[in-house]
């Protein structure tokens, strides 16, 4: 398991967001869960989504969980700075 800090999970809800004309309080309030961990998410700063939020998301956005999130090769990681 990688260290923490070293995922490759890259969450693309920014682009979702512009592509539906939404605001992330829109999106939020849509979702049921708060601004800030709404933003924690958005920023792949969380270490854990429920079930029950993603549904929620590909609810409110009208996509399929792999639209939220891609992962990285390897090869594609940046050191951290």
């Amino acid at each position: 398991m990688p260290p923490e800090g070293e995922h490759r999970v890259e969450v693309h809800i920014d682009k979702l967001l512009t592509a539906r004309g939404l605001t992330l309080t829109e999106l939020a309030d849509r979702v049921g869960i708060t601004l800030a961990n709404l933003s924690a998410l958005k920023n792949g700063r969380v270490r854990a989504v429920r079930f029950s939020t993603l549904t929620a998301l590909c609810d409110a956005l009208q996509c399929q969980p792999g639209d939220l999130f891609t992962v990285r090769r390897p090869s594609q990681v940046q050191a951290p700075t």
